[in-house]
Parts: C-alpha cells; sequence; structure tokens
C-alpha cells in the first residue's frame, strides 16, 4: 500500500492528524498537476496553481465524501479542479462582461492526433458534462489528463486501463472535440 493510500485511509477513519499528513504528502503532487494544467492555458491564467490546489483540496474534503483510494484521489482532483476552474471562470464573465476568455490548449505532444485544438473553459465544461452522457470513462481520462495533467501511463493507472487504450481514447476524444467544436 502506498504511503498516499495509506493516509487516505487514515483520513478516511478521521484519525487526528490524518488529513494534515495527507495534505503534506499530496500538495507538491496536486501543485505540479495543477501548474500543468494552468500551463496550458493560451491567456495568462487567472489563477494561480496554488490557490487551485487549495480550492480544490476545500472542495475535495468538505463534503464528507470518502476517498478510498490513490485512483480515486486523483479521480476527485480532476473533479475538483475541474470545478474550481470552471466556477472562477463563470464568476469572472459574471463580473466583467468584455473579459478575456481563458483558452485552454489540449495540444500534446505523445498523441498521434494533430495538435492545438484550443478551446474556452466553459466550451471544455460543456463538451465534458456531454461527452460524460455518453462515454464516461472517456471524461475521466479527459478531465485527468488536462485538469490533472497526468501523462499516459499514470492516466491508465487511475482508470485501470491499458496505456494503449488511453492513447486511442485520447486521439478518439481530440477529433470528437474537434467535430463536435467545429475547429
Amino acid at each position: 500500500m502506498s504511503e498516499l493510500t495509506e493516509l487516505l485511509d487514515h483520513a478516511r477513519k478521521g484519525e487526528q492528524g490524518a488529513r494534515d499528513a495527507l495534505m503534506a504528502a499530496a500538495y507538491q503532487e496536486l501543485r505540479d498537476m495543477a501548474q500543468r494544467a494552468m500551463s496550458d492555458a493560451v491567456s495568462t491564467p487567472s489563477l494561480q496553481p496554488a490557490v487551485l490546489v487549495k480550492e480544490a483540496w476545500l472542495r475535495l474534503f468538505s463534503t464528507g465524501a470518502p476517498v478510498e483510494a490513490r485512483r480515486h484521489f486523483f479521480s476527485a482532483a480532476a473533479q475538483a479542479m475541474r470545478r474550481v476552474m470552471v466556477d472562477r471562470t463563470r464568476l469572472r464573465r459574471a463580473q466583467v462582461r468584455e473579459a478575456r476568455l481563458e483558452r485552454v490548449s489540449l495540444g500534446d505532444v505523445e498523441a498521434d492526433v494533430p495538435a492545438g485544438l484550443s478551446m474556452e473553459v466553459l466550451e471544455l465544461d460543456r463538451a465534458l458534462s456531454e461527452l460524460d452522457t455518453f462515454q464516461p470513462r472517456l471524461a475521466r481520462m479527459l478531465e485527468l489528463r488536462y485538469f490533472v495533467g497526468l501523462d499516459l501511463l499514470d492516466t491508465a493507472a487511475v482508470l485501470g486501463v491499458s496505456p494503449v487504450t488511453v492513447k486511442r481514447d485520447w486521439a478518439y476524444v481530440r477529433e470528437w472535440l474537434l467535430t463536435r467544436l467545429g475547429n
């Protein structure tokens, strides 16, 4: 059992100091993931990685829903980071109608598909919600790849599939997005 899995187990049981120890162990990894997600933004990001991690962390543990294992933790972290980025974008748009749109890039040197797919964060959220209705695993994969910045191997481990499957799914999702968004 990995250190993170053990700490998740202790935190789930409500042991004293377990949540703080979990945060200390996971913070740098989550911050690296947030940095990768923020570096994909085409425009200057409005959200710093440390703030993204803090807000995602609060969302992860404020609901009281148990996080049972490392792969579940990263899946939940991806969803929390997505929600934070989407909520921040919506808030910014509501406050300033003519604010520049925050763009995201789904370029990936590991993929065998054209790089440079770019879309607004809210467009990506709508597309993810639609994809989740008919291909939930592919939606989770896109969250993990974009919002957490996991590579093919780590994404495969979290989803419990082979790296070849993730690579094939990644190519499919990128093409689906290109077709759906008309880019």
